[in-house]
């Protein structure tokens, strides 16, 4: 069974800075991304990575302040996250897919099919 503990979210004034991490346990995998929900919004793609050849994509939103990486000996995912705005304020979930995406895009839910619980991110102006 796959598990997926995250960890990192927290305060932080504007401009500062927060790592998260993801460790997954149980099951290889294909990719890895965060997502993230703010109060009264759709969940929305941050950034994912692919497990094995650790090619990664971006939301526009977090282009050149997020840094999505992964250590493979470690299971772990990572999401640093610079010069954070109070926009950047959601709940943070690592997700990851076990299997071959197929025809879904990585920057939609479809193909992560294991999530974490969530971690929170409050950023204040």
């Amino acid at each position: 069974q796959v598990q997926l503990v995250e960890s990192g979210g927290g305060l932080v004034q504007a401009g500062g800075s927060l790592r998260l991490s993801c460790e997954v346990s149980g099951h290889s995998l294909v990719t890895a991304a965060w997502f993230r929900q703010a109060p009264e919004k759709e969940r929305e793609y941050v950034a994912h990575i692919a497990w094995r050849g650790g090619g990664t994509a971006y939301a526009d939103s977090v282009k050149g302040r997020f840094t999505i990486s992964r250590d493979n000996a470690k299971n772990k995912v990572f999401l640093m996250m610079n010069d954070l705005k109070p926009e950047d304020t959601a709940v943070y979930y690592c997700a990851v897919a076990t299997w071959d995406s197929g025809p879904y895009s990585l920057k939609g839910k479809e193909p992560y099919d294991r999530w974490g619980q969530g971690t929170r991110v409050t950023v204040s102006s």
